[in-house]
């Protein structure tokens, strides 16, 4: 059962691609993270506020390195997500996304000095290379043309905001329940989105909300937002961290599936490639780094 619902909560957060593709037409980036994320709370509040009220304290002692962390993660990777989506292919997406373990390595060897091997610097220039090959669509000619970067850029610092997150959560307080953790970085999260969201209505964008949309919406709010938050921890809990972080490698596999079938987006031979250099950059990387040991604390919520 614990592992049914890790596949889930992959399956979740792959559908967070597929529906960031499949409305952008009709949602405009920002405004489909402050909706999805105010929705994804509102749901959430009336189970979780009377704990957060009884850990005020804590919460405002710890409010700088809160607030870090909701910047990174619900504001930053999902406006820079969802502004990917609106240019690039789920596959590139999410391809670029699976370099998050490199970019967690990367960050803790800068900002903790954690060693890295020689097997684990190959291991990073692998998959660096592989994600440069998906941005370049298989061709170094495209190197003359910057235009590339557009989408796939945004798909990039969405990793990277990801990554910092991860890192940064061996600084979160221990006293926080998790409950009362995810709804304090929710809530400042949205208060970052809310001036964005201003920003973009009043550049002329403008949402319709049809009920397809509307759809969309709900979906992100429950399942990649909050249940797969809980899958998520529960298998962290009964499974343990390490064999929980190695199911964050198949969303790419999920998301190009599902945009596939939903979006009838094509597999090309350069997201193959690609792909393959990734994960094995990943698995030179992550199987001596002991990066695994920041998802039990990271155990957390959007994807």
């Amino acid at each position: 059962m614990d592992y049914l619902l890790l596949l889930l909560t992959v399956l979740f957060w792959s559908g967070n691609f597929v529906v960031g593709r499949w409305i952008y037409p009709e949602i405009p980036p920002v405004t489909l993270a402050f909706w999805r994320w105010t929705l994804a709370l509102v749901l959430l509040l009336p189970f979780t506020l009377r704990e957060v009220y009884r850990q005020r304290d804590v919460i405002r002692q710890n409010l700088k390195i809160l607030a870090l962390l909701a910047l990174l993660s619900v504001t930053n990777f999902n406006i820079f997500l969802y502004l990917a989506l609106n240019t690039s292919p789920v596959a590139n997406a999410a391809l670029i996304n699976s370099s998050i373990p490199i970019f967690i390595v990367l960050f803790s060897w800068v900002g903790f000095r954690r060693r890295i091997s020689l097997v684990q610097g190959i291991g990073i220039a692998l998959s660096l290379s592989g994600l440069v090959f998906i941005v370049l669509k298989g061709d170094l000619a495209a190197l003359r043309d910057v235009r590339f970067l557009h989408g796939d850029l945004w798909a990039l610092f969405a990793a990277l905001s990801w990554a910092a997150y991860t890192v940064l959560m061996r600084y979160y307080p221990i006293a926080l329940t998790p409950f009362s953790l995810l709804s304090v970085i929710i809530i400042i999260g949205v208060v970052f989105i809310f001036p964005v969201y201003l920003g973009e209505l009043a550049g002329g964008a403008r949402a319709n909300f049809t009920p397809a949309a509307i759809g969309g919406i709900c979906y992100l709010a429950l399942f990649p937002s909050i249940l797969a938050y809980l899958f998520w921890n529960r298998g962290i809990r009964t499974v343990g961290a390490t064999r929980t972080g190695v199911f964050i490698h198949l969303i790419p596999v999920f998301s190009i599936i599902l945009a596939m079938i939903f979006l009838g987006e094509p597999l090309k031979t350069f997201h193959l490639i690609g792909a393959g250099l990734i994960f094995s950059g990943i698995y030179l990387t992550t199987r001596q780094s002991g990066t695994a040991t920041h998802f039990r604390r990271k155990g957390h919520h959007d994807k």
